[in-house]
């Protein structure tokens, strides 16, 4: 109608100029549409009469620049922020016109104009402004300078970042197209974005290129010119797969827009294309072929489907999916030729996707899907490939969930992903090239050290590099790149993992080092950085294979340039060891008098190197046959160190640098333990060394006590002096002991002579008023050697050093000294010690607390010297321990604990221990302050890895001390409630802290069980403990919490390691820590496994804990009567029946008496089936021991069915166990009589299952029956047998039957024997396996055996499983009772409403003309006049047509255009939409001519609003929609096209809350028409 009107306006207008001027005057939004269509219908109505041509241009002239232009600045504006928008998109097709009727003169100057405010800048209004001009004026453009400085304005504004995400899409949504329609522009345009000034990232060249599609790739011949074809161009291509890994989802969205393009081109063409190869021997990323085309339409079509698929991000949409990549890879690889048809990058993108999922689960898929592609498939080379690997692969491979194990799998079996990337490096790398495995394994060594790896995957990364098979390509370059990945391992506090780590990487190190590129010292210094307490030590297999590895090649290692070998007859591992001691000797005169300590890396070096020779030549003499060895070799190692050993005692003018070096070496080499020889005799090469080093200990010992008693010792940097003379003092001490006896006497006087010079150091007085450091350093030093000497006396070696009268000298002065002595800090410091003094890390802090922990330590030993702590007293010494000196030294400890650092108050806590229980009664507020202080120390460190354990350990020494326990259970006062307050505290922390309970109760337990000597003589039994604190074992024995995935993970693959055994050297080498939070229960399962019924206390005990455990399952049932399986409620149930399952043999006939009744009414609650299991094994092993208490079994069967609903199954169970329950009965008839009566009534209950455990247990009971030939029964015989007979011969294939063969199949009663099975193993593994219960639940054999602190009985027999049940796997069938979840409820909720059909049309009209037009009839109809448009020309599915058009008939849509209107013609669309379409204006629009609608409806005023989720879209919630709205729905499968979304005023998105990504089209249509209807209602009554 309104281009009826413009062009009668124009037809019936004399001056058609001046029309165009009094339109003009004043221009609001109304009149701006208007200038538009007359100036279209102008434009559109060809040349005008000569005459008025010329008046016309410049009438568009003046209109264009005069009023045009400044209502696009946001001049002229109209009263509200619509109106102006209204009336800016009106001025833009205007201007268009304008440009179209004046040519080019009017683009030059509309250009100029625009390109000077874009310089100008002038904000986003401006440049909107100044786009929208050279949008009208780039289809005219002719002068070349000014088309080339539009394309670099328009680039300019793609490329820029930040803040210029409008201007980009404005740029390439209008502008781009714009100078695409001028052939001059378009070829700059290209170069602009692909030439070799480098392209934009990749999110803005595909904005670009989208929005230039039609010009590049144009849907149908003819294409662009050759130059301009894209396909042709590499870089273009390289955009398009940066842009389908994008994580921006539009980006991904656009390029496979410009992939489909390409594809549709190419495919309609059917033209032969290649695109140039992007450089080597590569294939060309695109190509096209005529004969080829179905093939190649194949592969891409599958192509693409899995690129979109992947936009699920759902496993269970994707895995089917996936077999489709190895199609991918049958059209990929020639066959015949063996080499890549496609270029392999294309596939690397799917891997990329994949890869960098938010969904894990499809990220471990494909990982897993990549290498078992290239294990099987043998693929040719490609550099794409390796760069592939060393990328994305190994970054995705970092992440740590992906190695959980399979559910399938046991606990401690290797993750799929673990044993998969093994088999993938190992064939990928003998895949490769010769020339190029050497580089490809050093950028993979190189890239694990260029993050930091957690440690389950560096873990497994090292597992995979040592399974390759021995190959020589690593060389210097590579070993330095595994010593980085060595200490990369250093980062993670799991020690386990780290040591594995370190083995695999020392293994991968002699697997494919190039010896000759590799020197002795590089492998030295190598071998330094693996930690000998964690990976490499002696006796192990892998220091076995390492010594192989340097004998075999002893003669391939390339020569170090600075070596200067003598004896070219023996090795060369010898050879260098011996230049390494000679060096480690030579000291440069210019350190001859260092005051600093010489780094101890030299000593390591050396002491290893000196161990790894020993042992090869060890190694070579056995496999040559000697058998007397003469260790000459080794004798020239040691020659050098003992040389210098003799002489210091004798020669005081050795340099200091050589003293310390020797010493260090010499402490190096003392420390050497064989870790798996009980007799040190079979170690030949560590006694030989011990022999050796034995000669010099007098002149040792006499250096030492020269340098600690002199004032040798001056300055701050020789306290590091002070601590290693103090080391090797228990070292020679052992030493001495273990080879030669003869040696103890030099040692007794040394030690005598030490403690006498050290106390009369300490005894001295300061003459002066400030002290000098000299003096106290030599206090620090004496400190320090007294407490040396007391530490070797409490290890109780067997040197008899107690008897020494320095001994008594030193108890008298530490007892009677004042405690908490602080040094007084210098007030200056000597000229001589300044450098040392400066550059020292440790400061005067630190030296007062190591000077004040050493007092503490000589305390500890006086304090444990005391014969008895009841007496207190030694009446020969004159020192006593009374109450008063007790209770002064405990406040000073008090004091201590305040002072001292974290780290350092072990001693503390151990005078403590001896302390509190003598002032329990006494000064008992001063114990419980004591208490709380040291708790809060420990609850303060348990954010620290490194010393919480240890102080950890003392605490509970402390605390659970036997006496301190015993005392305050006797007293029952303050002291004892805040012991059990303590006890939940710890509890409470190992909840967040796994390890500390463990720590807690294996102390207690071994304490209780096994006191040592002096805990005997303190404590008549010290099980009395156990009575009293039972709450420990009580929770223990409930002990566990739920886990995190990454927890279960790191004991998954502890678990992994541990089983790998002798295999890993970290097994033997690392201290099991027995953090795991089975070892809770496994230690309070074998405590209560010692624990013997003829013994009273532990019978009370055990009686104790049993109606503890009973309570608290009472108490767990009744807060909450049905609880989820594996819930925390269900695993405390399951623990408490497991604990008491053990204890029931050991429990007597009386006690059983009084408790059975709980255990029949825990079988009433509603319990889950692992449950049930170990309540009807306790029933049967009680009934089977005491028949007697059959008649309180019979009567649970009296209650009423209420009752009996949720638990007559688990009864019923019982019974089918029954002659096992009869066994030890003489009379079993009257038993038998008993229970036919019962089972007989339920095999007619209304519930299936009932029924069926009620014939498992008729079955039973009645074969007993007939064994027995019982007469009475006759009667019922063949009532029962038909019963039984017709039960077995079920007729059909229902549920019946199956449900039938499942329960007797169970193997609860097919194959479990309550007496044979009872066993650990089946309590705590093969009965939580079988009942399906959370591997979190299932404790295997080996953790029992593992535990070593607490031994089993040695004639303890219920240990393993029967095999017949072990080897069982779970069952389909659970136990099931009639509990309240299955209850149908009869009543239904009654309608509070009813249905009510509304008539949409005010007026109806019975005599309608049904041939009228659909627009007249709906006029007609009295429809609202709704300004809402609905495109679906994207849509194809008949069915979501229909719908849609349903919906739009119903809230009032003014039109719904569709891509065809064939479509209202399909039964489906009728179908959905009922009629709709005969009360609905359907407008016709195709899907290529939508740009050109879209762009129309905008200069008729409409916002353009798109339902899809992109990075700037607007909340449907938040969302206010304009009155005239046009709604774009995107397609079913790819949403809306690329190419539209920069057409799109705005996009609107659906928020969610679930898992799906996207809804239905038609579902998410209707949400939004309902929304702008919902928003119009509500503006209209408002207006009202």
């Amino acid at each position: 109608m309104e281009v009826v009107l413009a062009d009668t306006l124009l037809s019936r207008c004399g001056d058609r100029a001046a029309l165009l001027r009094a339109v003009c005057a004043p221009l609001s939004a109304e009149r701006a549409e208007a200038l538009r269509l007359l100036l279209q219908r102008l434009a559109a109505g060809g040349p005008p009469p000569p005459g008025e041509a010329e008046a016309l241009r410049r009438a568009a002239w003046e209109v264009a620049l005069e009023r045009c232009r400044p209502l696009l600045r946001g001049g002229d504006g109209a009263a509200g922020c619509g109106e102006r928008l209204r009336a800016a998109r009106a001025a833009r097709g205007a201007l268009r016109h304008c440009v179209q009727l004046c040519g080019a003169p009017l683009a030059d100057r509309l250009a100029r104009d625009a390109l000077a405010e874009l310089a100008a800048g002038g904000g986003a209004g401006a440049e909107e402004a100044a786009v929208e001009a050279l949008v009208a004026a780039a289809p005219r453009l002719e002068e070349p300078e000014l088309v080339a400085r539009c394309v670099a304005a328009a680039l300019a504004l793609v490329r820029e970042e930040g803040e210029g995400e409008a201007a980009a899409t404005l740029v390439a949504g209008r502008l781009l197209p714009a100078l695409g329609a001028n052939g001059a522009a378009l070829p700059r345009v290209w170069e602009g974005l692909l030439g070799e000034g480098g392209t934009p990232r990749a999110g803005r060249a595909l904005l670009a290129l989208s929005a230039l599609a039609d010009a590049l790739l144009p849907r149908g011949p003819p294409g662009p010119g050759p130059g301009l074809d894209a396909r042709l161009c590499p870089r273009f291509w390289r955009v398009v797969q940066e842009g389908l890994t994008e994580r921006d989802g539009l980006c991904r969205k656009r390029a496979r827009y410009l992939l489909k393009r390409a594809l549709d081109l190419s495919s309609g063409q059917r033209a032969e294309l290649r695109c140039p190869p992007d450089g080597g021997h590569e294939p060309s990323l695109f190509w096209w072929s005529a004969e080829k085309n179905e093939q190649l339409l194949q592969f891409w079509e599958t192509y693409i489907l899995i690129m979109e698929t992947l936009e699920g991000n759902q496993i269970h949409v994707i895995k089917p999916v996936l077999p489709k990549l190895n199609s991918l890879y049958e059209h990929a690889i020639s066959q015949d030729k063996g080499c890549w048809l496609f270029h392999p990058s294309w596939h690397m993108c799917v891997y990329k996707r994949m890869f960098e999922s938010e969904n894990k689960t499809l990220t471990k898929e494909g990982i897993l899907h990549f290498l078992e592609l290239y294990e099987t498939k043998h693929l040719p080379n490609s550099l794409g490939f390796l760069e592939f690997v060393i990328g994305p692969l190994m970054d995705a491979l970092s992440e740590s969930s992906l190695y959980s194990r399979t559910p399938s799998q046991l606990i401690g079996a290797c993750p799929p992903l673990g044993m998969r990337l093994q088999k993938f490096l190992a064939t990928y790398f003998m895949l490769l090239p010769e020339e190029e495995k050497g580089s490809f394994l050093l950028k993979f060594i190189q890239k694990m050290t260029s993050r930091h790896w957690c440690a389950v995957p560096i873990l497994f990364l090292s597992m995979a590099l040592a399974s390759i098979p021995a190959c020589k390509v690593l060389g210097v370059e590579g070993l330095h790149a595994l010593r980085n990945v060595l200490q990369c391992t250093m980062i993670t506090h799991q020690i386990l993992l780290r040591g594995a780590a370190q083995c695999y990487l020392l293994q991968t190190t002699m697997h494919l080092t190039d010896e000759e590129k590799v020197s002795l010292p590089e492998v030295a210094s190598f071998l330094l950085s693996l930690r000998p307490e964690e990976s490499l030590r002696r006796d192990t297999l892998l220091w076995t294979e390492l010594c192989s590895w340097l004998q075999v090649n002893d003669t391939c290692f390339r020569k170090s340039v600075t070596s200067d070998f003598e004896h070219q007859e023996t090795s060369s591992l010898c050879q260098y060891v011996r230049s390494l001691v000679e060096k480690y000797f030579k000291t440069p005169p210019s350190e001859r008098e260092s005051c600093f300590m010489p780094d101890w890396f030299e000593a390591k070096l050396v002491a290893t190197m000196i161990l790894l020779a020993a042992d090869v030549e060890q190694m070579k003499n056995k496999y040559s046959g000697k058998t007397n060895i003469e260790w000459i070799e080794l004798e020239a190692f040691l020659n050098p160190l003992l040389d210098v050993l003799m002489k210091l005692g004798s020669n005081a003018y050795i340099p200091t640098l050589k003293t310390d070096k020797s010493l260090q070496l010499l402490l190096k080499l003392l420390q050497t333990r064989s870790l798996k020889c009980s007799n040190t005799q079979d170690d030949r090469v560590l006694i030989f060394i011990w022999k050796s080093l034995l000669t010099p200990v007098e002149s040792i010992l006499e250096f030492i006590l020269r340098r600690l008693t002199t004032d040798e010792l001056s300055t701050v940097g020789d306290l590091d002096r002070c601590d290693l003379y103090l080391a090797l003092i228990p070292e020679i001490v052992r030493l001495c002991l273990e080879v030669d006896w003869k040696k103890m006497t030099p040692i007794k006087n040394f030690i005598s002579s030490l403690t006498n010079a050290s106390i009369c150091n300490l005894q001295e007085r300061n003459s002066e008023k400030e002290p000098k450091v000299k003096e106290q350093i030599k206090k620090v030093a004496s400190m320090a050697s007294l407490t040396a000497v007391c530490e070797i006396m409490d290890q109780k070696l067997e040197a008899h050093l107690e008897s020494l009268p320095s001994v008594d000298a030193l108890k008298k002065f530490i007892f009677f000294s004042q405690f908490n002595e602080v040094l007084k800090k210098p007030s200056y410091i000597e000229e001589k010690s300044g450098l040392c003094e400066e550059t020292t890390s440790q400061g005067w802090g630190k030296i007062v607390a190591r000077y004040l922990r050493d007092q503490w330590i000589c305390l500890r030993f006086i304090l444990n010297s005391f014969p008895t702590l009841a007496q207190g007293c030694e009446e020969t010494s004159g020192m006593s321990l009374s109450t008063e000196r007790s209770k002064k030294i405990l406040q000073s400890a008090l004091e201590a604990l305040t002072i001292l650092p974290s780290d350092q108050v072990l001693p503390v806590f151990d005078c403590m221990k001896v302390l509190v229980p003598k002032l329990l009664d006494s000064s008992e507020s001063l114990c419980i302050e004591a208490f709380d202080l040291a708790w809060k120390i420990i609850s303060s460190l348990s954010n620290t890895q490194l010393i919480f354990w240890s102080n950890l350990k003392a605490f509970v020494q402390f605390i659970f001390d036997v006496e301190v326990l015993a005392v305050a259970a006797i007293a029952k006062g303050q002291v004892y409630a805040k012991i059990k307050e303590i006890i939940f505290k710890l509890i409470d922390l190992s909840t967040t802290k796994t390890g500390v309970f463990n720590v807690v109760l294996s102390h207690c337990c071994q304490s209780w069980m096994f006191p040592s000597v002096d805990e005997r003589s303190a404590l008549k039994n010290a099980f009395l403990n156990a009575g009293n604190y039972c709450e420990l074992i009580t929770e223990a024995c409930v002990f566990g919490t739920v886990f995190r995935k990454d927890q279960r993970l790191i004991q998954d693959v502890h678990a992994f390691v541990e089983n790998l055994g002798e295999k890993c050297a970290a097994n033997i080498v690392t201290e099991s820590t027995n953090r795991d939070d089975h070892y809770v229960r496994v230690c309070a399962i074998k405590f209560l496994c010692l624990l013997d019924g003829s013994n009273m206390l532990h019978k009370t005990f055990m009686e104790d804990i049993f109606i503890k455990l009973l309570d608290k399952d009472e108490v767990v049932s009744r807060s909450r009567t049905r609880y989820y399986a594996n819930s925390l409620q269900h695993r405390i149930k399951n623990r408490i029946w497991q604990t008491l399952l053990v204890l029931l043999p050991k429990l007597n006939q009386n006690f059983l008496c009084g408790t059975l009744d709980k255990v029949f009414q825990a079988g009433f609650s509603n319990n889950q089936a692992s449950v049930k299991y170990l309540i009807e094994w306790i029933v049967i092993l009680s009934l089977h021991k005491y028949p007697q208490f059959l008649n309180k079994f019979w009567d649970c069967f009296c209650y009423d069915e209420e009752k009996l609903k949720t638990s007559i199954c688990t009864f019923l169970s019982v019974l089918s166990h029954f002659d096992i329950i009869l066994q030890n009965t003489s009379e079993k008839r009257p038993a038998l009589k008993k229970a036919l009566v019962v089972v007989l009534q339920w095999c007619f209950n209304h519930n299936f299952s009932v029924r069926l455990y009620a014939l498992v247990a008729l079955k039973k009971i009645w074969g007993m029956c007939r064994m027995l030939r019982v007469e009475e029964f006759e009667a019922l015989t063949p009532v029962i047998e038909s019963s039984l007979q017709q039960v077995e011969n079920m007729h059909g294939t229902g549920n019946a039957r199956r449900n039938w063969q499942r329960i007797q199949d169970h193997f609860f009663f097919a194959t479990f024997h309550p007496l044979e099975d009872y066993s650990l193993e089946t309590i705590f593994y093969t009965l939580p396996r079988l009942a399906e219960l959370a591997e979190d639940e299932w404790i295997p054999l080996s953790k029992f055996d593992r535990f070593t602190d607490i031994p089993l009985p040695p004639a303890f027999q219920w240990y393993h499983s029967r095999t017949e049940l072990r080897d069982l796997k779970p069952s389909d069938w659970s136990q099931q009772d009639m509990g309240s979840h299955s209850a149908e409820t009869d009543s239904q909720t009654e309608w509070t409403d009813v249905q009510k059909k509304i008539i949409p049309w005010k007026n109806s009209t019975p005599s309608l003309d049904l041939e009228m037009a659909f627009q007249d009839r709906a006029a007609k109809l009295g429809k609202s006049n709704s300004r809402l448009i609905v495109v679906a020309s994207l849509i194809d599915k008949p069915t979501n047509l229909g719908g849609l058009c349903r919906t739009s008939e119903i809230f009032g849509a003014s039109a719904l255009v569709v891509g065809s209107l064939h479509y209202i013609q399909d039964k489906q669309f009728q179908h959905l939409s009922v009629s709709a379409e005969q009360w609905l204006p359907l407008v016709e629009v195709k899907p290529c001519q939508l740009v050109d609608y879209l762009q129309q409806k905008k200069t008729e005023g409409y916002t353009i609003i798109g339902v899809e989720q992109t990075a700037k879209s607007y909340d449907l919630t938040e969302y206010c929609f304009p009155e005239k709205s046009l709604l774009l729905l995107g397609n079913e499968h790819e949403g809306i096209p690329a190419n539209l979304i920069h057409h799109l005023d705005v996009c609107v998105e659906i928020p969610q809350q679930g898992i799906i990504r996207s809804l239905n089209v038609h579902v998410s249509g209707a949400l939004l028409i309902w929304e702008y209807t919902r928003q119009q209602v509500i503006k209209q009554k408002q207006q009202k």
